[in-house]
């Protein structure tokens, strides 16, 4: 009854509807830094990370896999399931955009689809111990990496550029800041759009009984789409929080947080390990902000965003259990 044509279609219009929803709440992820540096206007930015993060989802399908195939199994799978996942992704995500804190939709959606599969199976035994191994490891020490990366890179810049006149400076990294820019962008939209393509495939598979786990171009296409257009309309209030009242930004120091986040996300893609490009960017901005003095970093904003980054991962799932109990009596 759950896995009837209807449903997936639903499943295809509601991960559609939250790749959209992705797009808009993590543009900041790519453009906050060059926004608030002044390097771009708001506009250009905005509708270049629309066209990087739609190629960069068009990159490779490691991620999705390692979502669709590694984290729970086909035991706790049905297209309610999936349902009650992008539901619980959704309504988190809209919250945390009102609010604008810059949570992670990869959170989200991760530990949703576990909480909705629990419910599914009516245990963990669904849950795969090394997929979710994987999984945490790559979201919560990819912050500490974006930390220590984004901190070494703008030492090394600081010792480069140290006899070079503070105007110079500011001009070269105009130029270089909108190709870190544009970096960070593709390697958002290759890491979080393959997270969506996951969850579709999961639904295929699901409906159709197939034996292999495999993304069809149109998912690829479809999830691309969304994003990009989601992050066409932009996420102004994330981007004020990330680029404007955690770190005071030159482009100097946008640049070194964008280089260190895109190749952190770029190799996590490359391995199929799906990461929070919220947390890596944030964590980036604050090693950026802390290589100059610990003051900079406005700590107090910074511990309400890692406050909302703890309370993802147990919220979205209970969030995804209550909906998925809900609408198995609904249903």
């Amino acid at each position: 009854m759950h896995d009837t044509f209807p449903f997936l279609v639903g499943v295809i219009l509601l991960a559609t509807i939250f790749d959209f929803i992705n797009g808009f709440h993590d543009t900041a992820n790519a453009i906050a830094t060059s926004v608030s540096t002044r390097v771009l206007s708001p506009k250009v930015a905005v509708f270049m990370a629309a066209f990087l993060n739609m190629v960069g989802a068009l990159s490779g399908t490691a991620v999705a896999k390692t979502v669709g195939a590694g984290l729970v199994s086909s035991a706790g799978i049905t297209q309610l399931t999936v349902v009650s996942a992008l539901l619980s992704a959704i309504v988190w995500d809209l919250i945390t955009w009102y609010f604008g804190l810059p949570t992670s939709s990869s959170h989200a959606i991760l530990s949703s689809l576990v909480g909705a599969a629990v419910a599914t199976a009516g245990g963990t035994g669904v849950i795969i111990q090394t997929g979710v191994y994987k999984i945490l490891l790559g979201l919560f020490l990819s912050p500490l990496a974006g930390f220590v990366l984004g901190f070494l890179i703008m030492l090394l810049l600081i010792r480069l550029f140290r006899h070079v006149s503070p105007s110079r400076v500011t001009h070269t990294f105009n130029r270089l800041q909108v190709v870190s820019a544009a970096y960070m962008a593709f390697s958002h939209g290759n890491n979080d759009a393959q997270k969506t393509m996951g969850i579709i495939t999961i639904a295929l598979v699901s409906y159709y009984k197939l034996p292999d786990f495999h993304v069809p171009i149109w998912v690829i296409l479809l999830c691309a789409s969304a994003m990009a257009l989601g992050t066409a309309l932009g996420g102004w209030r994330i981007i004020k929080t990330l680029g404007v009242r955690l770190v005071n930004l030159r482009p100097i120091n946008g640049f070194a947080a964008e280089a260190a986040a895109g190749t952190i996300i770029e190799i996590a893609s490359r391995i199929g390990l799906p990461l929070s490009t919220t947390h890596v960017i944030s964590s980036t901005i604050m090693g950026v902000g802390a290589s100059r003095r610990l003051s900079a970093v406005r700590w107090g904003v910074g511990g309400n965003i890692v406050v909302a980054w703890v309370i993802t991962l147990p919220a979205c799932a209970v969030l995804a259990w209550v909906i998925c109990k809900a609408l198995h009596f609904v249903v």
